[in-house]
């Protein structure tokens, strides 16, 4: 994943689907983009001030999905999934058109991203890649969270991720995913999940209108809701990963 060169996609290709938390029908359309202009999102359902662009600099909120706003207070949610496809097949620059506030959430993992954009393939752009060096530890600690980023001597990225559940299903989940060198096959295919006990809790915020088990894994204390069990054996922790 040390590419030289940008890369965007070959052609145009279309999604439809439901927002996990607004519960609406949302059309998206990827578009090739020229170099340096990155990952840029547009709303379609809106004439003005309508471009967001896919930075850090831009999140407004991380509660239950990643939320991206513009300086017009102009935003796009539920885009992890989405931004985690584009990043493992190493597409720097596209236009993403959304018709509504969020992107759908599809079978609530990465692969039906990943198997469309595959089909247009991608291609090289004329200019080189930036990449960012860590040179030093950097962490951070909130309660019993932390999260670092420290240097890799391969020049690699590799997470290293566990999860801290009390429920017997979910446990303490680990695993460590080198995204140059493994197989990612597994991470592409894990789903988004919650307890069932909590399922309550998050409509009553107003969010997960669009959920269902088409869509998420549910766990309820000691088993898995979802007919079809779990598609991997460490999906929890595959998922926080993707």
């Amino acid at each position: 994943m040390l590419n030289i060169y940008q890369k965007t996609i070959k052609d145009s290709v279309s999604f439809e689907g439901i927002g996990l938390h607004t519960g609406l029908n949302t059309k998206v359309k990827i578009t090739p983009g020229a170099s340096d202009q990155g990952i840029v999102f547009k709303r379609t359902d809106l004439k003005n001030n309508n471009f967001i662009l896919a930075n850090y600099k831009n999140v407004s909120s991380a509660k239950l999905c990643t939320t991206l706003q513009n300086e017009y207070g102009v935003k796009i949610s539920t885009v992890e999934h989405l931004l985690a496809a584009l990043y493992i097949l190493e597409i720097d620059n596209a236009i993403i058109e959304v018709n509504n506030e969020e992107l759908p959430i599809m079978d609530g993992s990465a692969k039906d991203f990943i198997l469309e954009i595959e089909k247009v393939g991608t291609k090289k752009l004329s200019k080189k890649r930036k990449y960012l060096k860590i040179l030093k530890k950097i962490q951070m600690i909130h309660g019993n969270k932390n999260i670092s980023v420290e240097p890799d001597e391969n020049s690699t990225f590799e997470v290293d991720f566990q999860l801290n559940y009390e429920n017997k299903i979910i446990g303490k989940q680990r695993n460590t995913i080198n995204f140059c060198n493994d197989d990612l096959e597994n991470v592409i295919n894990s789903r988004t999940f919650c307890l069932f006990e909590d399922i309550e809790k998050i409509k009553k915020l107003g969010l997960a209108k669009g959920g269902s088990l088409d869509n998420a894994i549910v766990v309820d204390e000691d088993k898995v809701l979802n007919n079809e069990g779990l598609r991997n054996e460490k999906e929890f922790v595959n998922h926080k990963i993707l």
